[in-house]
């Protein structure tokens, strides 16, 4: 170590703004591999980080005790910052991934988004009489593992084998468990308008609500564009909603679009409005209302102008597909210049899809240019495959994120 002067050059003052280091002179022992100079300059090497990087060392003195000031090198921190980060994301929480078999396709993308998702298989059988005859695979391999579930209920015919696995999975000693249901099947069955009526969104709710605990706490359950803002409180304390929404998939697709300037969106009525707004509310808005008119129900423009703009109807999900082909007939009546719609979840029935046209370029009252949907019904996304308008945003980006949390 080279010899400390006892007597150190007087130096200019850094700015006052400068955070400092102050040591005394009893501390002078504890600064190994530091030459001072009669500059005001003294280099030094850290080799802490694995390899030498020079610091940039600022001696103030004038007096008793002498600042040091200590200046890391330019990007030194941050890049190792940043490397950690990274090594973190990649590295994140590991979790073995179960699905149903409607859901395969949409497992597989989730596994592609990122590393720390495995997938595991269940065996669905049936014995005679037609009851699930189910088996885990690797049931011990998953103890003190991370473990999801990525579920579709739609049809009650299904519904009953899976819920069978979901009460299955928490009790094989797992450390989590995730169960991610992207449609709510029973969500349009959420009141009762009259004595008898039976509201099977709050009867999923409960049975949902008792899935077992596992080692690490109660299920946490991931869902898309709930339809009834209300039924995010009808499940118990017993698992862990979480509510994500397909909205930051169309805005993504929105912003790709050649005339991304000139979008506006629609809503059909006030209960879309209410559930996405917040979420638009940087884009020109048009809020649709049916009226009634002797014995019919029509749809008009409540508010909004959509007149030579690119009309986006939103909506969370879609059935029979009369209210939106009536908001198209109206929005192009007003002189809109194109017309998409978004739904979350495209139900539907009976292949109601193929009402649906696209405008080939003909205009806004001869179909839609777009119909973009959520691949959280799989049986609607191949059947639609291929053909316009229609076009599927996977939520897979979005659940391997959930998955992480």
């Amino acid at each position: 170590m080279t010899a400390i002067p006892a007597n150190p050059p007087t130096l200019p003052s850094p700015p006052s703004k400068t955070p400092t280091k102050t040591l005394t002179p009893s501390l002078y022992s504890l600064l190994p591999n530091l030459q001072f100079s009669t500059k005001n300059r003294i280099r030094c090497d850290i080799r802490s980080f694995g390899s030498p990087q020079e610091w940039t060392v600022d001696c103030v003195t004038g007096g008793d005790p002498i600042h040091i000031i200590l200046k890391p090198p330019p990007f030194s921190i941050p890049m190792a910052s940043n490397a950690a980060l990274g090594s973190s994301a990649k590295n994140g929480k590991k979790v073995c991934l179960f699905f149903c078999a409607e859901m395969k396709d949409l497992a597989e993308r989730i596994v592609a988004e990122s590393d720390a998702i495995e997938l595991r298989s269940i065996t669905w059988r049936t014995f005679e009489d037609g009851f699930p005859n189910l088996f885990i695979s690797n049931a011990h391999g998953i103890r003190g593992q991370h473990v999801a579930f990525l579920a579709s209920f739609s049809s009650p015919g299904v519904i009953f084998e899976q819920l069978s696995v979901i009460y299955a999975l928490p009790k094989l000693f797992v450390s989590s468990f995730t169960l991610v249901l992207p449609f709510f099947p029973t969500g349009t069955s959420e009141r009762m308008e009259e004595e008898g009526d039976v509201a099977t969104a709050f009867t999923l709710a409960r049975i949902l609500s008792n899935v077992p605990i596992s080692g690490g706490g109660p299920t946490s359950l991931v869902i898309f564009d709930i339809h009834a803002l209300q039924e995010r409180f009808y499940f118990g304390d017993n698992v862990l909603p979480c509510f994500e929404s397909g909205i930051p998939l169309l805005k993504n697709r929105l912003q790709q679009l050649p005339d991304s300037d000139n979008i506006s969106i629609a809503f059909p009525d006030d209960g879309a409005w209410k559930r996405f707004h917040k979420q638009l509310q940087h884009f020109p808005t048009i809020v649709c209302a049916k009226v009634r008119e002797g014995d019919q129900r029509i749809v008009r423009i409540k508010e909004g102008d959509p007149r030579g703009r690119h009309v986006v109807i939103v909506d969370d999900l879609v059935q029979s597909g009369g209210t939106l082909i009536e908001c198209q007939k109206v929005l192009a009546k007003h002189g809109a210049a194109k017309i998409s719609a978004y739904v979350t979840h495209g139900i539907f029935p009976n292949r109601s899809w193929e009402r649906f046209e696209h405008d080939n370029g003909g205009g806004p009252e001869n179909g839609l240019t777009y119909f973009w949907m959520t691949d959280s019904c799989p049986k609607t996304v191949k059947e639609v495959k291929n053909r316009l308008p229609f076009e599927v945003l996977s939520l897979a980006s979005s659940i391997a994120a959930s998955l992480q949390i």
